[in-house]
């Protein structure tokens, strides 16, 4: 199987080819002078089986992983990992005349098989025209998490939706896990606090699919500690980390903020490589 990895995920697709045994295939990347794409496989791909590894966090990113596709006309086959999609929490209309973004972009993936990882609305594999399978990352981030040393650590979700990310990442280890609630006291006044478990000189790790601002889950981090929590850290699947998201947690309090390489940023400790490897390998 040859592994092609896009601009955006270059550095995912050589850990994913090394885990299969094999090396990524060369590609030449380039923008005309009026920013269109250029790209070349500098690689013969006749007849081979080929797996793209593009993650799509800007417009850019999924026209280079549209036009791969394309340049992948005489493969054998063609598999496309996308593990970071863009667009895919614009999953329904939320008024008249509005599209729905996710479904017009996995329209436009034609290829043998998709496979994503912790994509925000599973409902969204149903629009490939093609069979599609979302991965789970959530217990690699609990396995690195466990190799911390944290002392009886509470695995925490944001909220009451996103406790199952936080059952998987916890896994096998045994962490207790809660959810934060938040609780309007007056018209300016809100409380956040875990539902279940007393905080006081805990170590926590707060855990989602991803971290886009990071506003809510400073003024989380930053109750968290006054209620008397110890070291807090952050741990998400997707660091998207707008803006001051990265300076905005800090100065919030966070101890560190863990995340894998769907998007390469410094804040990528864990990667996914072994989770797109073991699902290729069955292919």
């Amino acid at each position: 199987m040859k592994i092609i990895g896009g601009p955006a995920s270059q550095l995912l697709a050589s850990r994913t080819a090394r885990a299969l045994g094999a090396g990524p295939v060369l590609c030449e990347y380039s923008s005309f002078p009026d920013g269109e794409i250029y790209l070349r496989i500098a690689e013969e791909i006749e007849n081979e089986a080929v797996t793209l590894i593009q993650s799509t966090p800007t417009d850019s990113d999924l026209v280079a992983l549209l036009q791969l596709i394309d340049a992948c006309e005489g493969a054998k086959s063609v598999n496309v990992v996308i593990p970071y999609m863009g667009y895919a929490r614009q999953d329904k209309k939320f008024k008249s005349g509005e599209p729905i973004s996710a479904r017009a972009i996995a329209r436009c993936i034609n290829a043998d098989r998709v496979f994503t990882v912790n994509i925000h609305e599973e409902s969204v594999l149903d629009y490939f025209p093609c069979p599609a399978r979302d991965l789970d990352a959530a217990g690699l981030l609990g396995k690195h998490i466990g190799e911390l040393g944290l002392e009886n650590p509470i695995v925490v979700a944001p909220d009451a939706g996103a406790q199952a990310i936080a059952r998987n990442v916890s896994g096998d280890l045994g962490f207790a896990c809660d959810y934060l609630q938040k609780t309007r006291l007056s018209g300016d006044t809100v409380e956040i606090k875990t539902k279940n478990v007393d905080v006081e000189g805990r170590h926590l790790v707060l855990v989602d699919d991803m971290i886009a601002t990071g506003g809510t889950m400073a003024e989380s981090i930053r109750m968290l500690k006054g209620q008397g929590a110890a070291d807090v850290y952050l741990s998400c699947v997707h660091p998207v980390l707008t803006r001051n998201a990265v300076v905005r947690l800090f100065n919030a309090g966070v101890k560190d903020i863990i995340a894998t390489d769907t998007l390469e940023k410094v804040e990528s400790q864990v990667s996914v490589a072994p989770l797109l490897a073991e699902a290729l390998k069955g292919l």
